[in-house]
């Protein structure tokens, strides 16, 4: 058994839910926020068989896209009268983060 922690883009949520469960895997969904760019995310709990473990897998490569996206930078401190313009920077968002990890037990109560 394996515990599949996956985090992913609040773009590429709805869509990642509704593929798991037309799968008939169960989710559990929490919304969560990046600690770099202060986006929100998904985050996805699921208990898999070691045999699921594959398909899975590959319905989070096929529905979790990276893409660039134009952030602007937080200005740093100036001083009086000087002037910061940021320019935005483009960064890769998206994609997904997974975590597989062993289930020494389980229990459905």
């Amino acid at each position: 058994m394996k515990l599949v922690l996956t985090i992913v883009h609040a773009d590429d949520a709805s869509e990642l839910s509704s593929q798991l469960a037309e799968a008939g895997f169960g989710v559990t969904r929490i919304k969560s926020l990046g600690g770099f760019l202060k986006k929100h995310n998904a985050t996805f709990l699921m208990g898999v068989t070691d045999h699921q473990l594959e398909t899975v897998l590959q319905i989070i490569r096929d529905r979790c896209h990276v893409r660039t996206e134009a952030v602007s930078p937080v200005p740093p401190l100036v001083e009086p009268g000087e002037v910061f313009l940021p320019y935005p920077v483009e960064v890769e968002v998206g994609g997904a983060t997974v975590f597989v990890l062993n289930v020494e037990r389980f229990e459905r109560l």
